[in-house]
């Protein structure tokens, strides 16, 4: 293969990449937007990690996918990772240790498996968000956490789409060269 071949095909994979990166990054910065903060994948919502009350389940800045509760919260029981919101509207990612009453007055005792004991408040059943899908990806929530601020949803799309457009200005300029330089090798007889 020729030199000239093997840049082609580099060329070509480098585009791709830079155009499927750019992508990927716009398609989670709009998600992320477009949630109010979380992007939603296939019925499933992303959520940052932000404290280490879960390790070693998982680290401070992944992301988990949960499936939002569609039941009013009332169907998990003991060992299931919930999301619930407490009273002050925070977050929280715990583990049901224990399940007490039924019906409207059902609530959940939690703990985070790195904490000493269980939350000083149980959790009404009402205010769980969903639960967790065993899906977990590492240090991703940072970036995730990052696309949800004004300057870095810009610098996501942003920086990305100039590479692209100075890839693309540099491709087709070579590629404007060479068929000039095609045009003056030509022979003016043999036209």
């Amino acid at each position: 293969m020729t030199k000239k071949k093997i840049l082609k095909i580099v060329s070509s994979i480098m585009s791709t990449l830079l155009f499927l990166l750019m992508l990927s990054l716009a398609i989670v910065v709009i998600s992320s937007k477009a949630s109010g903060g979380n992007p939603t994948v296939m019925g499933y919502q992303l959520k940052t990690v932000l404290s280490g009350s879960m390790e070693p389940t998982f680290q401070t800045g992944s992301i988990i996918a949960i499936k939002p509760t569609e039941d009013g919260g009332k169907s998990y029981k003991k060992d299931d990772v919930i999301i619930f919101k407490e009273a002050d509207n925070k977050i929280v990612t715990h583990r049901v240790v224990e399940v007490k009453g039924e019906g409207n007055n059902l609530s959940y005792v939690t703990k985070g498996d790195n904490n000493d004991g269980p939350d000083t408040n149980p959790v009404l059943a009402q205010n769980v968000i969903g639960h967790y899908t065993d899906f977990t990806v590492p240090y991703v929530g940072y970036l995730l956490d990052y696309a949800n601020s004004k300057m870095g949803a810009a610098l996501l799309l942003i920086i990305p789409g100039i590479i692209l457009l100075i890839y693309s200005g540099v491709s087709i300029f070579g590629a404007v060269r060479e068929l000039e330089g095609k045009g003056k090798n030509e022979d003016p007889k043999s036209a």
